[in-house]
């Protein structure tokens, strides 16, 4: 087992620095030792990771998943180690977060910001993406997500209630008018959001409604925006409108009729050991959402 964790390292090491001599100087070995690891390891593996030329080196795909891999273990067991030498509370190395564009500049973003002002020794690296990945392959530590889990390699804990509401600029309402039923929406423009839009609103009850829209898109601010500006409704997640509703930009509709709900889950991988960086950053964004809670359903 030790000697795959120093040829992990030694592979680790070699991408990272670029060339095998690069890396051998790094790990104060000789290079014909580091390409003789790196050859075993290969062959124990039975794939090779490595295009390499006398000038050139690249990953394979294999030993790109590999490599993501190889990256998280080490600094799993840094982590553990690190936690067994100092305690639990010891939160230091590289924290990789991702969540939706929205929701992680306007919250996210400003929690992260703090966690990290409280552990000075952590490094905090955050994508703002509205794609779902694979935060396995894709390396991430932690994942913000809205909704309910699929993926059962993933360990998710809600860490605040979310729920979702329609909502339309005043001067729109005055222009077309309030809806007061759910038949009333066919008779006004729906904002739709999503690379595939689609045109039926599913409600909390099983009620389904057909809407008409003339503006679709895959960002949520754009549907924001565009809400805002009078361009039709638009089903938002309270945390996203609030402000704006509180300022007078924005107006729920149909506020007694309930859409899905869609908690936020913090998603990380399933481990039987969770780093102290990723259980303490998800009890800190747990307790600031919680602050942040001034609204009820």
């Amino acid at each position: 087992m030790a000697d795959n964790l120093h040829d992990m390292t030694i592979f680790v090491r070699v991408v990272e620095n670029g060339s095998l001599s690069a890396a051998a100087r790094s790990l104060n070995m000789t290079l014909p030792v580091v390409s003789r690891r790196l050859a075993r390891l290969e062959g124990r593996l039975g794939v090779r990771l490595l295009n390499r030329t006398t000038r050139t080196l690249a990953l394979t795909d294999e030993g790109e998943r590999f490599y993501r891999r190889c990256v998280q273990i080490l600094a799993d067991l840094a982590d553990a180690e690190t936690e067994a030498a100092q305690g639990s509370h010891t939160v230091r190395g590289r924290l990789r977060i991702t969540a939706t564009v929205a929701f992680g500049r306007k919250r996210l973003a400003p929690i992260l910001r703090a966690f990290q002002v409280q552990h000075p020794d952590l490094h905090v690296h955050f994508d703002a993406s509205d794609a779902v990945v694979n935060i396995v392959d894709a390396g991430y530590d932690l994942a913000i997500r809205f909704g309910a889990l699929q993926d059962s390699a993933l360990i998710a804990r809600q860490i605040a209630p979310n729920y979702r509401v329609i909502v339309g600029a005043p001067g729109y309402l005055r222009d077309r008018g309030r809806p007061k039923t759910l038949a009333d929406l066919a008779g006004h423009d729906a904002i739709l959001l999503g690379t595939a839009a689609d045109d039926h609103w599913h409600f909390a009850d099983g009620q389904v409604v057909r809407v008409a829209s003339k503006l679709s898109c895959n960002d949520g601010e754009i549907a924001h925006d565009w809400a805002v500006q009078g361009a039709g409704l638009v089903i938002k997640s309270i945390w996203d409108v609030i402000e704006d509703i509180e300022a007078g930009k924005l107006e729920i509709v149909l506020p007694d009729i309930a859409l899905p709900a869609s908690p936020i889950h913090a998603v990380f991988p399933h481990r039987r050991h969770v780093a102290a960086k990723v259980r303490l950053c998800v009890d800190f964004i747990a307790q600031r959402l919680r602050d942040q809670m001034i609204f009820t359903p």
